[in-house]
């Protein structure tokens, strides 16, 4: 079994890759924390377990201009140092930037970080891949720090106007997709003894032609609650970036419109603008389904018969959201992507719950991981 380890382990690209290979393949994760950096002994000691080692730690933005500089450069010494000092070949895959060949201190680092590199594949005979990797954006990356995507969903939501400083053409690529296409490196592992690899885009756009998707997203979803029209994945990966801004304590559940007379009630559940599936489901008292999360799929609950728990919680932390929702006065949530998330009877009666997803259900693709909360 092949043992991978992470640095920047707890980064935004970091914690999606940990979570990739956890839960679609069959690798072993050797843990890593940013403070091994400052501890010798367990510096070496993760070294020596690991078969690749994907160094992703680094820092991207400081007021001083030198320390970022200065920090990544020392980041890829001591990994160098430790594998040296257990006489350890580690297969490292190293996240450069299409920044390395600008004169930022941040570019400057990736560069000469992955000179070092080789020269130390070079002398030990190990494998080395440089990753020159476009723009990444993805949901729980940090506002004002990571990427100007993230920075836009977080003041749109919080009724904030973004600004655009500089409307160039961007190649973006998805978190998911740079997951995916460094586990392809460790599955095939018939690079040479040093490699470089342009990692190709998802797309480009023009900074003011996301604003002005993101803008829609919030008029439709985030204010009156509809599904958007989402062209392709791309758009999809982008509307599952938006909403991970969103506060789930306060935004979740929101009621619906209840229309009664003589005749009986009559509730819209959901409007839409894309396609998917609709299904309902009937739970007998004290009974959960689900227990599971998606990595792209959008997906509602609307309860509309009898009294339900709703229990959310991000893969790789300890706090779970609880909703309270009765069919009396009838109401949804939606589940984000990564978030781990089920439903409970909690009444006396049948429980009814209808389900919208955005694509049915493909049993070769069906982008379903059992979690347990």
């Amino acid at each position: 079994m092949k043992k991978i380890g992470i640095t920047g382990q707890s980064g935004f690209i970091g914690s999606h890759l940990y979570n990739h290979i956890l839960f679609k393949t069959n690798y072993k994760l050797i843990p890593f924390k940013d403070s091994f950096f400052n501890n010798e002994n367990k510096l070496d000691d993760f070294v020596e377990k690991c078969d690749f080692i994907i160094h992703l730690a680094a820092v991207n933005r400081d007021d001083d201009p030198n320390k970022i500089y200065n920090i990544n450069l020392e980041l890829v010494n001591k990994l160098i140092n430790s594998c040296k000092k257990e006489n350890s070949s580690p297969h490292i895959i190293f996240s450069s930037s299409v920044q390395e060949d600008n004169e930022s201190p941040y570019g400057k680092s990736k560069k000469e970080g992955a000179l070092l590199f080789e020269k130390w594949a070079k002398q030990t005979q190990s494998k080395f891949t440089r990753l020159v990797i476009p723009n990444v954006f993805g949901p729980f990356a940090k506002p004002f720090y990571n990427t100007f995507i993230s920075t836009f969903s977080y003041q749109l939501i919080n009724n904030e106007s973004p600004e655009i400083k500089i409307d160039n053409s961007i190649d973006l690529i998805f978190v998911g997709s740079l997951c995916d296409y460094i586990i392809s490196i460790i599955n095939k592992d018939k690079s040479k003894q040093i490699s470089i690899k342009d990692v190709p885009s998802d797309f480009t756009i023009k900074v003011s032609e996301i604003l002005e998707i993101f803008k829609n997203f919030k008029t439709q979803y985030f204010d009156d609650g509809i599904i958007p029209f989402l062209e392709d994945l791309n758009q999809i990966n982008l509307f599952n970036t938006f909403r991970s801004y969103i506060h789930l304590k306060e935004h979740f559940p929101i009621n619906l419109i209840k229309h009664e007379d003589n005749r009986g009630v009559f509730v819209e559940t959901i409007k839409l603008n894309i396609g998917g599936q609709v299904s309902f489901s009937t739970t007998v008292p004290g009974i959960t389904r689900g227990n599971h999360f998606h990595t792209r799929k959008i997906e509602r609950f609307t309860v509309i018969k009898g009294k339900a728990k709703i229990q959310l919680k991000k893969v790789g932390d300890s706090d779970v959201i609880n909703y309270y929702l009765d069919g009396d006065n009838p109401s949804y949530v939606d589940m984000p992507i990564w978030y781990s998330h089920n439903i409970k009877n909690i009444g006396d009666e049948e429980l009814i719950t209808q389900f919208w997803i955005n694509e049915p259900y493909d049993v070769n693709d069906h982008d379903t991981y059992i979690k347990a909360i």
